[in-house]
């Protein structure tokens, strides 16, 4: 699946670079990790963007390489924190109907309250 499937689709993107972080934004939202074709490896929610980047960035497991690709696009969307959860598992729950499983990188599903 593709990050522009999702529905919500992300509204921004960004190299996976240490030289881009300076301009993700500090603000809540979610996010996608892509290959360079687009297909989701990755989806998250976070209070600070910013950090978030900085912190996978600094993920041996995030940066190297995986079955379906190595991460090279960030895509985000700007949200409401108090709505963080229910966006995530939303985008979770749309690649899981199409796959059958959570995304490559992604280890639990997110909680559903």
């Amino acid at each position: 699946m593709k990050y522009h499937e999702l529905d919500p689709s992300p509204t921004e993107k960004i190299e996976f670079h240490l030289s881009r972080y300076k301009f993700i934004p500090r603000k809540a939202g979610c996010y996608v990790l892509s290959s360079l074709d687009g297909h989701i490896l990755y989806i998250g929610q976070s209070k600070d963007l910013y950090r978030r980047f900085q912190q996978h960035l600094e993920d041996s497991e995030k940066t190297g390489p995986t079955l379906e690709g190595r991460v090279y696009l960030f895509h985000y969307i700007l949200y409401e924190e108090l709505n963080l959860f229910t966006l995530e598992r939303t985008w979770l729950n749309q690649f899981s109907a199409a796959h059958g499983v959570i995304p490559i990188l992604n280890k639990v599903d997110s909680p559903v309250a």
